[in-house]
Protein backbone atom coordinates (compact mmCIF):
# COMPACT_ATOMS: atom_id res chain seq x y z
CA UNK A 1 0.00 0.00 0.00
CA UNK A 2 2.39 2.24 1.19
CA UNK A 3 4.66 1.73 -2.56
CA UNK A 4 0.89 2.94 -4.15
CA UNK A 5 1.18 6.08 -1.53
CA UNK A 6 4.56 6.70 -2.87
CA UNK A 7 3.73 6.68 -6.61
CA UNK A 8 0.85 8.77 -5.78
CA UNK A 9 2.86 11.56 -4.27
CA UNK A 10 5.12 11.32 -7.33
CA UNK A 11 2.08 11.49 -9.28
CA UNK A 12 0.69 14.81 -7.14
CA UNK A 13 3.77 16.28 -7.24
CA UNK A 14 4.35 15.13 -11.28
CA UNK A 15 1.36 14.43 -13.22
CA UNK A 16 0.20 17.91 -14.59
CA UNK A 17 4.02 18.43 -15.89
CA UNK A 18 3.46 14.64 -17.62
CA UNK A 19 0.52 16.29 -19.20
CA UNK A 20 1.86 19.02 -20.37
CA UNK A 21 5.06 17.53 -21.53
CA UNK A 22 3.16 14.87 -23.44
CA UNK A 23 0.57 16.94 -25.61
CA UNK A 24 2.74 20.10 -25.87
CA UNK A 25 6.76 19.51 -25.50
CA UNK A 26 6.65 16.30 -26.85
CA UNK A 27 5.84 16.95 -29.97
CA UNK A 28 8.64 19.18 -31.00
CA UNK A 29 12.33 18.19 -30.35
CA UNK A 30 13.60 21.66 -30.06
CA UNK A 31 11.07 21.98 -26.77
CA UNK A 32 12.56 18.78 -25.20
CA UNK A 33 15.99 20.12 -25.59
CA UNK A 34 14.94 23.33 -23.66
CA UNK A 35 13.03 21.71 -20.89
CA UNK A 36 16.10 19.59 -20.65
CA UNK A 37 18.82 22.44 -20.31
CA UNK A 38 16.22 24.68 -18.33
CA UNK A 39 15.98 21.74 -15.24
CA UNK A 40 19.86 21.38 -15.45
CA UNK A 41 20.39 24.89 -15.44
CA UNK A 42 17.61 25.43 -12.30
CA UNK A 43 19.37 22.39 -10.71
CA UNK A 44 22.64 23.80 -10.71
CA UNK A 45 21.54 26.91 -9.38
CA UNK A 46 19.81 25.52 -6.55
CA UNK A 47 22.62 23.18 -5.89
CA UNK A 48 25.11 26.76 -5.31
CA UNK A 49 22.46 28.23 -3.20
CA UNK A 50 22.73 25.42 -0.93
CA UNK A 51 26.48 24.90 -1.12
CA UNK A 52 26.66 28.92 -0.41
CA UNK A 53 23.69 28.79 2.39
CA UNK A 54 25.53 25.19 4.01
CA UNK A 55 27.71 26.77 6.35
CA UNK A 56 25.10 28.37 7.56
CA UNK A 57 22.59 25.61 8.56
CA UNK A 58 21.58 24.17 10.35
CA UNK A 59 19.67 27.81 11.64
CA UNK A 60 19.51 27.65 15.51
CA UNK A 61 16.92 29.61 15.87
CA UNK A 62 12.94 29.37 15.94
CA UNK A 63 12.25 32.39 14.44
CA UNK A 64 11.45 33.05 10.86
CA UNK A 65 13.05 36.15 9.89
CA UNK A 66 16.82 33.49 8.89
CA UNK A 67 14.43 31.62 6.67
CA UNK A 68 12.99 34.57 5.53
CA UNK A 69 16.49 36.38 3.94
CA UNK A 70 17.22 32.90 2.85
CA UNK A 71 14.32 33.03 0.79
CA UNK A 72 14.60 36.55 -0.06
CA UNK A 73 18.47 36.15 -1.92
CA UNK A 74 17.62 32.46 -3.59
CA UNK A 75 14.53 34.39 -5.01
CA UNK A 76 16.93 37.28 -5.79
CA UNK A 77 19.52 34.97 -7.29
CA UNK A 78 17.11 32.65 -9.70
CA UNK A 79 15.42 36.05 -10.82
CA UNK A 80 18.56 37.32 -12.17
CA UNK A 81 19.63 33.91 -13.67
CA UNK A 82 16.11 34.27 -15.38
CA UNK A 83 16.88 37.40 -17.03
CA UNK A 84 20.26 35.69 -18.12
CA UNK A 85 18.46 32.72 -19.67
CA UNK A 86 16.16 35.40 -21.52
CA UNK A 87 19.02 36.61 -22.83
CA UNK A 88 20.74 33.58 -23.86
CA UNK A 89 17.31 32.67 -25.46
CA UNK A 90 16.95 36.19 -27.30
CA UNK A 91 20.05 35.55 -29.00
CA UNK A 92 19.30 32.50 -30.13
CA UNK A 93 15.56 33.28 -31.34
CA UNK A 94 17.89 35.45 -33.61
CA UNK A 95 19.97 32.76 -34.45
CA UNK A 96 16.77 31.08 -35.41
CA UNK A 97 15.41 34.03 -37.29
CA UNK A 98 18.25 34.47 -39.56
CA UNK A 99 18.93 31.19 -40.62
CA UNK A 100 14.96 31.28 -41.38
CA UNK A 101 15.40 33.88 -43.63
CA UNK A 102 18.81 32.49 -45.18
CA UNK A 103 16.64 29.33 -46.32
CA UNK A 104 13.36 31.72 -47.10
CA UNK A 105 11.14 29.90 -43.87
CA UNK A 106 9.07 31.67 -42.22
CA UNK A 107 10.42 32.96 -39.00
CA UNK A 108 8.94 31.97 -35.10
CA UNK A 109 5.49 32.57 -34.53
CA UNK A 110 4.25 33.96 -31.39
CA UNK A 111 3.13 30.66 -30.48
CA UNK A 112 6.34 29.26 -31.15
CA UNK A 113 7.59 31.78 -28.72
CA UNK A 114 5.35 31.04 -26.15
CA UNK A 115 6.12 27.37 -26.40
CA UNK A 116 9.59 28.15 -26.00
CA UNK A 117 9.16 29.72 -22.62
CA UNK A 118 6.50 27.47 -21.66
CA UNK A 119 9.32 24.83 -22.13
CA UNK A 120 11.83 26.78 -20.00
CA UNK A 121 9.59 27.37 -17.23
CA UNK A 122 8.46 23.80 -16.96
CA UNK A 123 12.11 22.79 -16.40
CA UNK A 124 12.32 25.12 -13.98
CA UNK A 125 9.24 23.74 -12.51
CA UNK A 126 10.50 19.95 -12.65
CA UNK A 127 13.88 20.99 -10.89
CA UNK A 128 12.02 22.62 -8.11
CA UNK A 129 9.79 19.50 -8.02
CA UNK A 130 13.00 17.29 -8.30
CA UNK A 131 15.00 19.15 -5.28
CA UNK A 132 12.10 19.88 -2.94
CA UNK A 133 9.85 16.98 -3.31
CA UNK A 134 11.24 13.66 -5.25
CA UNK A 135 14.47 13.79 -3.00
CA UNK A 136 12.20 13.34 -0.15
CA UNK A 137 9.90 10.55 -1.40
CA UNK A 138 12.12 7.66 -1.12
CA UNK A 139 11.12 7.02 2.78
CA UNK A 140 6.78 7.26 1.12
CA UNK A 141 7.78 3.63 -0.63
CA UNK A 142 8.57 2.52 3.22
CA UNK A 143 6.10 0.33 5.32
CA UNK A 144 4.80 3.79 7.42
CA UNK A 145 4.09 7.44 6.40
CA UNK A 146 4.94 10.52 8.56
CA UNK A 147 3.85 13.07 10.27
CA UNK A 148 5.43 16.72 11.65
CA UNK A 149 3.95 18.10 14.98
CA UNK A 150 3.24 21.68 13.32
CA UNK A 151 0.90 19.71 10.76
CA UNK A 152 -0.18 16.58 12.06
CA UNK A 153 -3.48 16.57 9.90
CA UNK A 154 -1.83 15.80 6.76
CA UNK A 155 1.47 13.16 6.04
CA UNK A 156 4.51 15.09 5.24
CA UNK A 157 4.94 13.73 1.75
CA UNK A 158 1.67 15.08 0.79
CA UNK A 159 2.44 18.21 1.89
CA UNK A 160 5.26 18.15 0.03
CA UNK A 161 4.03 16.68 -2.74
CA UNK A 162 1.03 19.32 -2.64
CA UNK A 163 3.37 22.43 -2.34
CA UNK A 164 5.71 20.83 -5.27
CA UNK A 165 2.69 20.73 -7.53
CA UNK A 166 2.05 24.59 -6.53
CA UNK A 167 5.78 25.51 -7.49
CA UNK A 168 6.24 23.83 -10.59
CA UNK A 169 2.56 25.60 -12.37
CA UNK A 170 3.48 28.68 -10.97
CA UNK A 171 7.62 28.84 -12.50
CA UNK A 172 5.85 26.93 -15.39
CA UNK A 173 3.40 30.10 -16.02
CA UNK A 174 5.62 32.65 -14.75
CA UNK A 175 8.43 32.20 -17.42
CA UNK A 176 5.61 32.71 -20.03
CA UNK A 177 4.20 36.12 -18.45
CA UNK A 178 8.78 37.13 -17.83
CA UNK A 179 9.35 36.60 -21.04
CA UNK A 180 7.10 38.64 -22.80
CA UNK A 181 7.30 41.12 -20.34
CA UNK A 182 10.54 41.29 -21.64
CA UNK A 183 10.04 41.17 -25.39
CA UNK A 184 7.45 43.88 -24.75
CA UNK A 185 9.24 46.00 -22.38
CA UNK A 186 6.23 45.63 -19.99
CA UNK A 187 7.31 46.38 -16.28
CA UNK A 188 3.99 44.80 -15.14
CA UNK A 189 5.20 41.46 -16.21
CA UNK A 190 8.31 42.06 -15.71
CA UNK A 191 7.91 42.87 -11.87
CA UNK A 192 5.06 40.51 -11.42
CA UNK A 193 7.07 37.62 -11.35
CA UNK A 194 9.75 38.23 -8.89
CA UNK A 195 6.88 39.21 -6.81
CA UNK A 196 4.97 35.87 -7.21
CA UNK A 197 8.25 34.36 -6.83
CA UNK A 198 8.93 35.96 -3.58
CA UNK A 199 5.73 35.95 -2.04
CA UNK A 200 5.23 32.13 -2.68
CA UNK A 201 8.43 31.34 -0.75
CA UNK A 202 7.63 33.16 1.69
CA UNK A 203 4.16 31.98 2.47
CA UNK A 204 6.08 28.67 3.10
CA UNK A 205 6.88 29.93 6.32
CA UNK A 206 3.95 29.75 7.17
CA UNK A 207 3.99 25.66 7.84
CA UNK A 208 6.57 26.60 10.65
CA UNK A 209 3.43 27.80 12.70
CA UNK A 210 1.62 24.77 14.50
CA UNK A 211 -1.28 24.22 11.99
CA UNK A 212 0.20 26.32 9.50
CA UNK A 213 0.14 24.09 6.71
CA UNK A 214 -4.02 24.73 7.04
CA UNK A 215 -3.37 28.09 5.91
CA UNK A 216 -0.19 28.09 4.09
CA UNK A 217 -1.01 25.97 1.13
CA UNK A 218 -4.40 27.61 0.26
CA UNK A 219 -2.24 30.59 0.03
CA UNK A 220 0.23 29.43 -2.20
CA UNK A 221 -2.61 28.11 -4.62
CA UNK A 222 -4.50 31.76 -4.44
CA UNK A 223 -0.89 32.63 -5.55
CA UNK A 224 -1.08 29.84 -8.34
CA UNK A 225 -4.82 30.57 -9.34
CA UNK A 226 -3.14 34.40 -10.01
CA UNK A 227 -0.52 33.92 -11.74
CA UNK A 228 -2.87 31.24 -14.04
CA UNK A 229 -4.96 33.92 -14.81
CA UNK A 230 -2.68 36.57 -15.34
CA UNK A 231 -0.88 34.12 -17.72
CA UNK A 232 -4.38 33.46 -19.52
CA UNK A 233 -5.12 36.66 -19.84
CA UNK A 234 -1.68 38.03 -21.21
CA UNK A 235 -1.27 35.02 -23.50
CA UNK A 236 -5.31 36.06 -25.18
CA UNK A 237 -4.33 39.76 -25.28
CA UNK A 238 -1.33 38.57 -27.47
CA UNK A 239 -2.80 36.56 -29.87
CA UNK A 240 -5.47 38.46 -30.29
CA UNK A 241 -3.46 41.28 -31.09
CA UNK A 242 -1.52 39.27 -33.29
CA UNK A 243 -4.35 38.16 -35.50
CA UNK A 244 -5.57 41.48 -35.74
CA UNK A 245 -2.52 42.58 -37.67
Amino acid sequence: MTVAAGIGYALLALGPSLSLFVTVISKKPFLILTVLSSTLLWLISLIVLSGIWRGFLPLNSTAWWPYGILIVTSVAFQEGLRCLFWKVYKRLEDVLDAFADKVSKPRLFLTDKMQIALAGGLGHGLAHAVFFCLSLLTPAFGPATYFVNRCSQIPFFLVSAIIALAFVTIHTFSMVIAFNGYAEGNKLDQVFVPIVHLVAGMVTLVNFASGGCTIGIPLLYFIVILTLVHCGKMVWRRLTENQGR
